[in-house]
């Protein structure tokens, strides 16, 4: 068996020498132009010449959770593109999540910038019940930050492409149940796949529906930035209708310094590092993945090029 790594931009020296421990009758190398055939390939964001030069590769392991980069491409018809189910990626966006979203229920912003104005003040507590939660995308992702939230006592919505039944969450599925998602839920939580159907997803008309169309929303987006219509958020933000923003994910990364998010007291934003992929877990995820295929097994993670993920 051989194994190549292309990671633009990562060093992939700890990924081969992970993935080398765990085949160790494989050859497992960093791929360079020119390599001779593989039978899979670990990457992020591969170049098209790595694709072009190996037509016969079983498995297109993708490092990250979103594959949209990949359908930029052309990747081999035989070959299956198979993403990583968690990987230790599920917990930190739950964290994630409930970080600001308590943040921004609490008001421990405010009571931040009081602090630091020598100012003790107090705040009537908000109740939970006003504050439903609205999960965009009920994967592997979205579930867990689904039972985190519900930990702690919100109402909780799931909107996904096909019907789901999860405890304790009120799931609404497909198009015809969308607008309705979007007015039970105050919070909305993105963590879509990006596909041609879900880019720019919340624009001003779908964010101007949530809590049934009044004041008070607040948007977290953990999944691409092409699910935003950026150019919608800050007049929706001015206008007082959405309550803040946090956002982790950018149409242009780095996000440009000139660009008015950085800058907007409403919006909180970080660096692309709401879930970040554990290189340990990953390789036992994977390594799993291409035994179990070389067993004639089913394995799970394999994307349906025809939906988007």
């Amino acid at each position: 068996m051989r194994i190549i790594v292309s990671l633009t931009d990562l060093r992939p020296d700890a990924w081969v020498s992970g993935l080398q421990a765990a085949f160790p009758e494989a050859e497992v190398e960093p791929w360079q132009p020119g390599a001779a055939p593989a039978d899979h390939a670990v990457v992020w964001a591969p170049p098209q010449q790595m694709l072009d030069e190996q037509p016969k590769l079983q498995g297109l392991f993708n490092i990250g959770a979103g594959v949209d980069a990949l359908f930029k491409l052309k990747v081999p018809a035989q070959t299956r593109i198979v993403r990583l189910d968690d990987a230790g990626m599920a917990v930190q966006m739950a964290e994630y999540v409930c970080h600001y979203l308590i943040r921004h229920f609490r008001e421990f912003d405010a009571y931040e910038a009081e602090s630091r104005a020598g100012r003790w003040s107090f705040r009537k507590p908000r109740e939970r019940e006003d504050f439903p939660v609205g999960i965009m995308g009920l994967g592997v992702l979205g579930e867990r930050v689904a039972k985190a939230v519900r930990h702690f006592e919100f109402p909780v919505n799931g909107w996904s492409r096909s019907v789901k039944d999860l405890p304790d969450v009120r799931c609404f599925a497909g198009g015809k149940e969308f607008d309705a998602f979007l007015g039970a839920s105050r919070v909305l939580v993105n963590l879509l796949p990006l596909t041609p159907d879900t880019r720019g997803i919340m624009n001003r008309e779908t964010l101007s529906k949530l809590h049934g169309g009044k004041p008070g929303g607040y948007v977290i987006n953990v999944a691409r930035g092409a699910h935003l219509v950026e150019a919608d958020l800050i007049p929706l933000l001015d206008s007082d209708h959405l309550a803040g923003a946090t956002l982790d994910v950018f149409e242009v990364e780095p996000l440009p310094a000139e660009h008015p998010f950085w800058r907007h007291p409403k919006i909180n934003v970080t660096p692309h590092g709401s879930a970040r992929t554990m290189r340990e877990a990953s390789i036992a995820q994977i390594a799993g993945k291409i035994r179990a295929m070389a067993r004639g097994e089913p394995i799970a993670g394999v994307v349906d090029t025809k939906r988007g993920y």
